[in-house]
Formats: C-alpha cells, sequence, structure tokens
C-alpha cells in the first residue's frame, strides 16, 4: 500500500518521563496531539491521560515526593523556557517563573520533594547562573555565580549539593562543580589541563559520592566515580564507546548506557563493586533517548527507537529480566527500512560513517540527510522524512561526518575554527564514494539538513556546485558572521568556542560562509525558518533566499511565524514538507 508523506508525519511517539514516587504511574511524553504533552499513565500499562495542553512543547518531571509535575515551556519556540508547576491530574497549576525576557532551565527537584534547582540568565542576560528554589515559600538563592553557561546537574540524596556542568571557553570543554544548597561552599571536582567532558552525577543513596561520565585524557567517555570524604575521584568502569549512567535512588543498580557505532547497550552494574549483573536485552536493535528507574530501583522505563520503529515506552522488570511494552503510539505505515552502516574515505583519507537507507540494486536519485550540531550525530532513528523519501524510490545517505560525536575526541575536534571547510569535503568524497559504488545517480543528488547541517547543505551548494542537483536548507546558517553578530551574547560567546571568534577569526569566517559564495550556486534550493529562531535568526534565510532569487534559483522560502529553531508543531511540518518533497521531486525525477 502507498502512503502520502502526511501518513509518515503524523505518527506519533511516546517516551518516558518518569515514575510517581510511588511508581504506579508514569508520566510519558507524546505527541499524540501534534506537539509534545505530558501524560500519565498506569506503570502496568494502559490507557493515556492527558495532563498538559499546550500549542508549545512541554517537557517535565515529577517531583520525588508528590503526584505532582515541574514543567518548562517556551512561547513560539523562543526557548525562553518558563517553569511551572502541576498536579498530575492536570489541576493546581502555579507559575514558578514570571520572567519571558529570561531563559529558565530546570536541573531536578531534591528527594524530599521541597527544592527546585535550575540555571538563568536573568542577571545580565549572558551569564547563567545556578538557583535553588523553595517550592513552598517561592524563595530563591543564588548558588553558583561564577560566570558563563553553566547547567543545574540535580542535588545529592541529602539535599546539601547541587551539581553544576560549567562550560569553558574551549570546544567541549567543561567543568563539574558541587555547589552547597546553603551558597557557602563550592566544590571543584574536576580540575584539568586538555579538554574533557563531565556529565551528569549519578549519586549513591548515602551521598558518600556519585558516578559520572567523563573523556578526560582518553578518546571515549568512561565511567568515574567521585568520593566525598576525599574530595577526589578515580575510574570505574572504562568503556571502548560513550558512555553514560545512573544510579536508582536506593543504590540497587547501576545503568551504563553505551552508543556503540549510533546503537545503543545498557548494562547492569553492582554500584558497589562494579560486578556487571546483566545486558538488558531490548526488543530490537536501536537508540535509547530515554531511561528512568523507579525510586525503589525494581523497574526501569525506557524508550527505544529504530529506524524501524518510532519510539515508544517500555518497561524493564529487573528482577525477572523482561521488558513489557506500555504504549502503543498510533501509526499507519506497515514497513521502514532498516539502514547499512558503511565507511569511505574521505579526501585526507579520514574514515567516515554513514547510514545508507534504500536499495542498492542500480545507481538512483539520491538525498544526502546532514545532521545538525555539528557536536551532534546522525544515529539510526526513526526519521519520517528519510521513510518516506526511502518509499519513493530514494536512497538516503545519513553520514556523519568529522566534527560529529560519538566516534573519540579526536574526531570531533577535527573541524574545530578553521578545519570548517573540512567538514563540507566529506559530502564531496560522499557523493564520489557513492557513484563509484553505483548506489546513487550521480547527476540527481541533492543535500539537506538542519541547523549546522542548513550550513552543510548551502555550503556543499556554495563550495562544490556542480556536484549537487538540488538543496533543502531548514534553519541553517548562510553568513558566520551576521550569524555571530545577532546571536545573544551567552549563545555568541559559546559558539565562538567552536567556529571562531569575529575579533581573530572574521577573515577566514567571511570566506567560509556560503553567501560569500552565493554567485557559485547552481542548484535550485528550498529554505524553511522559523521567525522566532534565537539560534540561527531569520536573516540568515533571508539573505540567501535573496541571493539564490536574484540567480532565479529559488524554489521555495516558507517561514512560519509561531516557530524557533525547527518546526515543533505538526501543522507547520504538515504543511512544510510535503512542498519540500515535492520541489525535490521536481528536481530529481524531472
Amino acid at each position: 500500500m502507498a502512503h502520502d508523506i502526511r501518513d509518515y508525519l503524523e505518527i506519533r511517539t511516546a517516551h518516558p518521563m518518569g515514575f510517581s514516587p510511588d511508581g504506579s504511574k508514569l508520566l510519558v511524553g507524546s505527541n499524540l496531539s501534534g506537539t509534545m504533552q505530558l501524560y500519565r499513565m498506569p506503570s502496568a500499562g494502559g490507557s493515556l491521560t492527558q495532563v498538559t495542553s499546550f500549542d508549545e512543547p512541554v517537557t517535565g518531571r515529577y517531583l520525588r515526593s508528590a503526584d505532582r509535575i515541574v514543567f518548562g515551556i517556551d512561547e513560539g519556540g523562543n526557548e525562553r523556557t518558563q517553569i511551572h508547576l502541576i498536579d498530575d491530574d492536570g489541576s493546581n497549576h502555579v507559575d514558578l517563573t514570571k520572567d519571558p525576557e529570561h531563559i529558565h532551565r530546570p536541573g531536578g527537584t531534591s528527594r524530599d520533594g521541597r527544592l527546585l534547582v535550575h540555571a538563568c540568565n536573568r542577571r545580565n542576560g549572558t551569564d547563567f547562573d545556578v538557583f535553588v528554589r523553595d517550592l513552598a515559600s517561592g524563595q530563591e538563592r543564588c548558588v553558583f555565580d561564577r560566570g558563563g553557561l553553566n547547567w543545574a546537574a540535580g542535588f545529592s540524596p541529602d539535599g546539601r549539593w547541587v551539581g553544576v556542568i560549567a562550560y569553558t571557553q574551549r570546544p567541549m570543554d567543561a567543568e563539574l562543580y558541587l555547589a552547597s544548597v546553603d551558597g557557602d561552599e563550592v566544590v571543584h571536582c574536576t580540575p584539568h589541563g586538555d579538554e574533557a567532558m563531565y556529565g551528569m552525577p549519578a549519586w549513591l543513596p548515602d551521598s558518600s559520592g556519585f558516578y559520572f561520565p567523563s573523556d578526560e585524557d582518553r578518546e571515549f567517555a568512561s565511567i568515574a566515580r567521585y568520593d566525598m570524604a576525599s574530595r577526589s575521584w578515580t575510574w570505574a568502569l572504562e568503556t571502548s564507546w560513550d558512555s553514560s549512567c545512573d544510579v536508582d535512588d536506593v543504590g540497587r543498580n547501576l545503568l551504563v548506557e553505551t552508543n556503540e557505532e549510533g546503537y545503543s547497550v545498557l548494562r547492569l552494574y553492582d554500584p558497589a563493586t562494579l560486578a556487571l549483573r546483566t545486558e538488558i536485552e531490548l526488543p530490537f536493535r536501536g537508540t535509547v533517548p530515554a531511561a528512568q528507574f523507579s525510586r525503589d530501583g525494581s523497574k526501569l522505563a525506557y524508550s527505544i527507537v529504530g529506524a524501524q520503529c518510532p519510539g515508544d515506552t517500555w518497561v524493564y522488570d529487573i528482577d525477572a529480566q523482561t521488558s513489557r511494552r506500555v504504549t502503543n503510539s498510533p501509526n499507519t505505515v506497515e514497513e521502514f527500512v532498516e539502514p547499512a552502516l558503511h565507511r569511505f574515505r574521505s579526501f585526507d583519507g579520514e574514515s567516515v560513517p554513514v547510514f545508507v537507507y534504500g536499495s542498492a540494486d542500480g545507481p538512483r536519485p539520491a538525498v544526502v540527510w546532514v545532521h545538525g550540531g555539528p557536536e551532534s550525530q546522525e544515529r539510526p532513528i526513526f526519521n519520517p522524512i528519510v521513510q518516506y523519501l526511502v518509499s519513493r524510490g530514494y536512497v538516503v545517505l545519513a553520514p556523519n561526518v568529522r566534527g560529529s560525536t560519538g566516534y573519540g575526541k579526536r574526531y570531533h575536534h577535527l573541524d574545530d575554527k578553521r578545519k570548517r571547510l573540512d567538514s563540507v569535503a566529506d559530502l564531496a568524497s560522499l557523493h564520489a564514494w557513492a557513484s563509484a559504488e553505483k548506489i546513487v545517480d550521480p547527476s540527481r543528488v541533492a543535500v539537506m539538513g538542519g541547523s549546522y547541517g542548513g550550513f552543510m547543505t548551502l555550503a556543499a551548494l556554495a563550495f562544490q556546485p556542480t556536484l549537487w542537483a538540488a538543496g533543502v536548507d531548514v534553519v541553517g546558517i548562510a553568513n558566520w558572521v551576521t550569524f555571530l553578530e545577532n546571536q545573544p551574547p551567552w549563545r555568541r560567546r559559546f559558539r565562538e568556542r567552536e567556529y571562531g571568534s569575529l575579533d581573530d577569526d572574521r577573515e577566514f569566517l567571511v570566506s567560509a560562509s556560503p553567501l560569500t559564495h552565493a554567485d557559485e550556486i547552481r542548484a535550485p534550493l528550498f529554505v524553511i525558518h522559523g521567525r522566532n529562531d534565537p539560534r540561527v535568526p531569520l536573516v540568515e534565510a533571508e539573505q540567501i533566499h535573496a541571493a539564490v532569487s536574484s540567480k532565479g534559483l529559488a524554489s521555495g522560502f516558507l517561514v512560519y511565524d509561531d516557530e524557533g529553531h525547527g518546526l515543533a508543531k505538526l501543522k507547520n511540518r504538515l504543511d512544510a514538507y510535503p512542498k519540500a518533497v515535492d520541489f525535490l521531486d521536481g528536481v530529481l525525477r524531472s
């Protein structure tokens, strides 16, 4: 049965956001309404009951002591999140923050349910300080104000400490601090030399220490343990791929999730001895974007997403070692395609991974799908546009060009600052490889991506004009100078770590901008953007659209007034992506 693209776009998903305090209920995020909203359901399975009903997407978590939910929501995609509190039956809605000019990032609640920690840039619009809020009185105390971009990283079990992840001015480098809840002490847990990242603390129940992931002095993030008595840490578990970890509230299990070539592997260890207890048998090979223990450590709720499964919620019984699917999201499409993982040699011999979706029975029209970030990774998850294109006879190539995460620290740094265009050169090498392997028709290959993937799309068309038949740019960067000039001060400081600074690298940033080379573009271009985008301002889309329009190459320019960095609302996806696919059909199948 042939399906319209709308059938793919209307597929729903559901992901766990945590158990209720007694473990009888699950909080689930689902896009049943068209945007991600909160639902509750029995943890043993059953129907979903909607808790929030907003136009904007919502994320949230149960309090640890009551059937109340802390959630965050912005306005029109502007990312100026405000924090709210609500009962899980949708009643007793309380606005915890009423400051729409600033960003609030919730970082968890204390185990007794009294305190909330969050980061906010209200002091000067630039630096994110960390605040602890008493939920009953509404009083707040700033516990960390050392400047820069900081994330609140939860409470210790005894409620004395909050974790703070503080990003530095170096790419992919951070520090981990502990700030006392009374505001009197800050402990620097991770002084180090070369660039390194540190993840969320996973506390032991007696607050004697915590586990955390780090890639200090190694290629991939392994698991370390911090000891509060000695104020020092040691390596606990060595892993050969990037890992993250969590510990249940009572200390029964240490969960370690490892990202192996984009696929998730979940293992349970004894937190005291670090003996391996079991590798969780997942229902299929895929990626686990969310996993939450029940408070008593007897169950683990997780979602698993694969190329052939859009994503639903499962509950794993730790004693029985069995998983049970507890949500079945609506879906009218019967068949999806699993990608094949390949590697190709780029211009300098670097090995670059690529997921290939679709038939390899002869050269076909193709779309190269480039992920955003760039500090991100293409993983084999369900993508409705990719799956629809494959159903229409396209091959889709989804590479992890240099600079992607998931392949080690060395690989991640290969596109830093003045190496930026080396990642674009990877696309030309991909085109050559796929053509030589007769996977694609070299004259009918388009490139498509969002955010940094939008930049890669524009750069491919501008720097490699003879290779590409078309481009679809979604919220992409056209001009590095105007992009950085129009950033909020805090975001500009953060992004210059990766891309280069206006003070030191302006000449290179001009030369590396697709807009600078717009006269070279030959392929038609389709552009999609949100008017409220705080990350890549609309002017980026307007500039490149004007440039290609003057050459007669503009084939579509869609701006959505109620969207930000991407399309979060189903009604807008249903408008934009059928038009984009019609555009690709018109170019690649004509």
